[in-house]
């Protein structure tokens, strides 16, 4: 039986991940035995960030909620629990940005808040 050989298996594969390796600094951006590593850890650490992502933006609106309701005097878990009380059920991404751009209707919510405590 003739034998098989893989070269060009082997070349598509090294052609993706020095595609992937484009920018790379070095050696890891042209020679696949230094690039494939990179590459390997590069697309571990981006699964990660979009992970990493999602807790960043919570705490930044949490922050931000944190700010606008102790404006209007009350801290954010007392809000929060005003809001689910009054059966208001706005996320925090919409509440955030309501605390930056529209403060006046922020400060209504903080009012029904209030009311429920």
């Amino acid at each position: 039986m003739a034998r098989i050989k893989g070269a060009v298996n082997a070349k598509k594969k090294h052609k993706k991940i020095l595609k992937l390796a484009k920018g790379f600094f070095g050696q890891k951006s042209l020679v696949f035995k230094a690039a494939n590593p990179a590459v390997m850890r590069s697309l571990r650490s981006s699964y990660v960030g979009r992970k990493l992502r999602k807790r960043d933006f919570r705490k930044l609106w949490i922050a931000r909620i944190n700010a606008g309701a102790r404006q209007n005097g009350l801290s954010y878990s007392k809000f929060m629990n005003g809001l689910k009380k009054a059966n208001i059920d706005i996320n925090r991404k919409v509440l955030s940005e309501m605390a930056i751009n529209h403060p006046e209707d922020f400060a209504k919510l903080v009012t029904v808040a209030k009311g429920q405590l």
